[in-house]
């Protein structure tokens, strides 16, 4: 028998991170970003205002100035028809004082996390298990409804937080997924994802992350056949639980299972 020899390593990726997307997933905070964007269309004195169909519709589009952009020219706005310096101003402002809107209501209390999100991030963190965030949203939105649920020093709990500052491209593409397994300096199949919409989990996926999906009312009608689960929340959800779909995402069995 050879002493010396090196024992064999697992060629199995074990479960290391979660990565959570924010708006909708950690919290559910789309009612909130439509009140601030219609109080932004006020300030501005602008004749807009998204109602729960409209706003549910522009979703699909990714990121707040791409939304005010697609608004623009589905409506067929005169801002429309302006130079393209003058369009981008005022969107830069209008989106601004949305920003500035949303930080309010968030201070004001109007937001909590979403069921079992609080527990998960404290139970998976005492596990080992790295934490990291992945959303194209403003860092100041972030913050304002992280600060204001997890504590001002919510940095320390996430290893990797990227963002619409870090990632520019917006999801679906995969910019910021890959940029967090970068971060973490893990494999996609190292990883979960969590997330609310048909563009994050297209997103988490092409980064070859296995994707558990939360949905929201705003959400709940697009596809998630690529998910590896849906859950109406996180409230029952155990590490057990996910160190099991880990594993049968790795053997393929994703996009099967509906628990909502």
């Amino acid at each position: 028998m050879n002493r010396n020899r090196m024992p064999a390593r697992d060629p199995t990726p074990r479960l290391s991170a979660l990565v959570f997307d924010v708006d909708g997933t950690l919290a559910d905070t789309e009612e909130a970003h439509r009140q601030a964007f219609n109080a932004a269309f006020h300030a501005r004195g602008l004749a807009w205002h998204w109602d729960l169909e409209t706003y549910t519709q522009l979703l699909e589009v990714s990121g707040g100035k791409e939304r005010l952009r697609h608004h623009v020219t589905v409506s067929r706005d005169p801002l429309g028809t302006q130079d393209a310096a003058t369009q981008e101003a005022e969107i830069a402002a209008i989106h601004a004082a949305k920003t500035a809107a949303y930080e309010r209501l968030v201070r004001e209390g109007g937001l909590q996390l979403r069921p079992g999100v609080a527990d998960l991030i404290e139970t998976a963190g005492r596990a080992g298990l790295a934490l990291a965030i992945a959303t194209t949203t403003t860092p100041a939105n972030i913050d304002a409804l992280l600060a204001g649920t997890l504590g001002a020093d919510w940095r320390r709990l996430f290893a990797v937080v990227e963002d619409a500052s870090t990632a520019p491209l917006k999801k679906p593409h995969p910019q910021v997924y890959l940029q967090t397994l970068a971060g973490l300096n893990l494999g996609g199949n190292e990883c979960l994802a969590f997330e609310d919409s048909a563009n994050g989990l297209r997103a988490a996926r092409s980064a070859g992350i296995a994707t558990i999906l939360t949905p929201t009312a705003f959400t709940a009608g697009q596809d998630f056949s690529e998910a590896a689960r849906v859950l109406q929340d996180l409230a029952t959800l155990t590490l057990d639980e996910l160190l099991c779909w880990h594993t049968n995402s790795l053997d393929g069995s994703i996009g099967i299972h509906n628990n909502s």
